[in-house]
């Protein structure tokens, strides 16, 4: 028996809180089926999948068919690990790409006719109050001083969050992501400077005008597959390994090293590095820069990476 089928038959019999949230973004879809246990999470399964369901949102407005595809066949997956560990609860959130696109509700009868329950495609309120929960949790045993700053770059956006223990201060949601600027702007392998150039602009446009003071903030704390891909090629580590990244520290030259290598390799260069999962090796540049002009803009020596987020988030308001 696997040691998830066990972990489901264990928390059968001492009728735990078992509870699964789900998080569809532009580029990925996740699971994370948890026990809500006092002070927090205990993680039974957790699990990604890369549907770019943003593809070719941003010049259409619509959901392509075959990513809508891909979105039905990894949440066929999620459903029955969900089913098979007993959780008796299940939240479904969809952010930045499900907002205005025109055929959501075919989006919205899939996910229904699947898990159960329909998406909640949550504000840019919720989604920063989400997001700053589950990525911050734990940091106080770090001893890391707040407040901080939670920087979450997706494929179609990126959220700015400013916290501290008390809670978010200030929040915005920006449209750029490492989806949406490869596919606004690069078409050269390798990217041509002319285009990580108008990456750049979109980036510091956007940066400049945001409505978060970030200059307050002590401390960069880095989530999502953006980040976490950058932490594990900056680690040099053999493949990804999540116990590793959790919590890792990267220092400035350090991802100044690491972004210019991932927006000025080939893909063939990237493809070859085992810890970039496939579908990030085209996306990738873009989202580090994205990274690392946030960082270029803050007093901080250092990003410190979590592997907890929103999807952490999403579970907790099950509880």
């Amino acid at each position: 028996m696997s040691d998830r089928a066990t972990a489901a038959r264990v928390a059968g019999r001492r009728g735990s809180d078992r509870v699964a949230a789900v998080d569809c973004g532009t580029n990925s879809i996740r699971l994370l089926i948890a026990d809500l246990v006092q002070g927090g999470l205990v993680e039974v399964d957790r699990r990604m999948t890369i549907v770019r369901l943003g593809q070719g949102v941003d010049a259409t407005g619509a959901f392509a068919p075959e990513a809508l595809g891909r979105v039905f066949t990894a949440s066929d997956e999620f459903a029955a690990a969900i089913r098979a560990a007993g959780a008796t609860r299940t939240r479904f959130v969809a952010t930045s790409a499900a907002r205005d696109v025109s055929n959501r509700d075919e989006f919205f009868a899939g996910i229904a006719e699947r898990f159960g329950v329909e998406p909640d495609i949550i504000s840019g309120a919720e989604e920063a109050e989400l997001t700053f929960r589950g990525a911050t949790s734990g940091l106080a045993a770090l001893e890391v001083p707040g407040p901080y700053l939670v920087a979450d770059i997706g494929g179609g956006s990126t959220e700015l969050v400013l916290g501290d223990a008390a809670g978010v201060r200030a929040a915005e949601s920006l449209d750029i992501g490492s989806v949406r600027l490869t596919e606004r702007h690069v078409t050269s392998d390798p990217t041509s400077p002319d285009e990580l150039a108008a990456v750049t602009k979109d980036v510091d446009t956007l940066l400049d005008s945001t409505t978060v003071p970030i200059g307050q903030a002590r401390a960069l704390v880095g989530v999502a597959g953006t980040v976490t891909t950058v932490a594990a090629v900056a680690l040099k580590l053999p493949e990804y390994d999540r116990t590793r990244i959790h919590h890792a520290r990267i220092s400035g030259p350090v991802l100044r090293d690491t972004t210019a290598w991932l927006a000025n390799s080939t893909r063939a260069e990237r493809s070859a590095v085992r810890s970039i999962h496939p579908g990030r090796v085209d996306v990738i540049g873009a989202g580090a820069l994205i990274l690392q002009r946030l960082y270029d803009r803050m007093a901080v020596d250092e990003v410190l990476v979590s592997e907890h987020d929103i999807l952490d988030g999403v579970a907790l308001s099950l509880s």
